[in-house]
């Protein structure tokens, strides 16, 4: 009787599939096109983008995100956003703006 129940615990575990996450980003800037930024596709227009992954390092994708596209308004995962504390965290990543001038000095 309990190998049974093991055997049936065992199944269900490898039986339920990975599920994935859906992200969606508002850009500062404005772009368009795909971009493929660590474990995801991003689908990009005007200023949103949206992607799905596996992936469940949503902090990692942000900053993937943030470091080809420049500062975000607000990043989703799964609908609920993240909190103003790890978005500046995310946006700290972004690639400095005018850096042209910040190297001449």
């Amino acid at each position: 009787m309990i190998r049974r129940l093991l055997a049936l615990s065992i199944l269900s575990v490898i039986a339920v599939p990975a599920t994935a996450a859906s992200y969606s980003a508002k850009l500062s800037a404005p772009t368009s096109g795909h971009i493929v930024s660590r474990d995801i596709n991003w689908a990009c227009a005007g200023d949103s983008c949206q992607g799905v992954t596996q992936d469940s390092r949503p902090a990692v994708i942000c900053q993937g995100l943030v470091k080809r596209t420049g500062k975000l308004d607000s990043f989703l995962v799964d609908g609920r956003a993240f909190s103003e504390a790890d978005l500046a965290k995310c946006n700290a990543s972004a690639k400095a703006e005018g850096g042209k001038a910040l190297a001449a000095q």
